[in-house]
């Protein structure tokens, strides 16, 4: 039986818990992070950067309500859901109007994004699509990614790369070695938030057929995932000092590495439920580590 028993809420409140508001968290690092390597490059430029975080958070909560409602459909999302509840599988929400309110914020991304191409170029118009494309095939169409174990590399490339690359991007009207390294951790971090996930949801995932990595691999491979995200996130800075790209400040996020130790705990130590606490802590860590990594990189 569930453990994700909720009042329900009623309203706005509703909509509020639909969006998914702790895993927004995913859209404001990266821009945070390709923003400080434009100011550090001298490219920085305020609204075109707001604009790439208003774009950021709307693809993320579309990617949000699409998967609400493609996972209650395909019967992913059931009464013995362990992780936070969902709108649509609580019953608080009507499944149409969440997938309305998807294919809405996409939209409306995609409108911000003329913005940002008349800016940056077709090449933010290609990135744009394809993010929106990404963000419905995540879980949605023919052949979902999440049920397939691709996933987590739809992470790393979306929330990574393409975020923290595309951000630059359409500041700088180029990329640097720099903005491409700094995108690694910040992908490698939000992997491990899904490394959290798809462990705790194994035998769920398993009856409906979502055959992530954790799936078709064991426990043992997420949880050594999520350790080796976090480790190599926090070897990235050290790389750049190293290679010298990067002055000392860099080395700023290493201080965040404590926050790692609850979350590890629990991630090697717990199953079921228990993990949605490690999973806020890794959001927590994902948070502070990248904006220390943002203010390192500005500097």
């Amino acid at each position: 039986m569930s453990t994700a028993i909720a009042q329900r809420p009623s309203g706005l409140a509703a909509w509020f818990l639909a969006v998914r508001p702790r895993t927004l968290v995913a859209g404001v690092v990266p821009v945070a992070v390709g923003s400080a390597v434009a100011l550090r490059d001298g490219h920085f430029q305020p609204l075109v950067a707001l604009a790439a975080l208003a774009g950021a958070l709307l693809l993320q909560i579309g990617t949000n309500l699409a998967n609400d409602y493609y996972d209650f459909k395909r019967g992913a999302d059931t009464a013995d859901r362990l992780g936070p509840p969902r709108a649509t599988q609580q019953g608080w929400l009507a499944p149409g109007a969440v997938l309305a309110a998807g294919l809405g914020c996409f939209g409306a991304a995609l409108l911000v994004g003329l913005y940002l191409v008349s800016v940056g170029g077709p090449a933010i118009l290609v990135l744009g699509l394809a993010s929106i494309a990404a963000g419905l095939a995540y879980t949605a169409g023919p052949f979902p990614l999440a049920y397939h174990g691709l996933g987590d590399l739809f992470v790393l490339a979306f929330f990574g790369l393409v975020a923290v690359g595309g951000t630059y991007f359409v500041q700088a009207h180029a990329l640097s070695p720099l903005a491409l390294w700094a995108s690694l951790p910040v992908g490698l971090l939000g992997v491990a938030l899904l490394a959290v996930n798809n462990t705790r949801d194994e035998k769920t995932d398993a009856a409906a057929g979502k055959r992530t990595l954790v799936v078709r691999l064991g426990r043992a491979f997420g949880r050594a995932e999520w350790l080796g995200c976090v480790v190599a996130s926090s070897l990235v800075p050290v790389g750049l000092f190293a290679a010298g790209l990067a002055g000392a400040w860099v080395l700023l996020p290493l201080a965040s590495t404590p926050l790692a130790v609850a979350p590890g705990r629990l991630v090697f130590r717990a199953e079921g439920a228990l993990l949605n606490q490690a999973l806020a802590g890794t959001a927590r860590l994902q948070l502070v580590f990248g904006l220390l990594f943002a203010v390192g990189l500005s500097r």
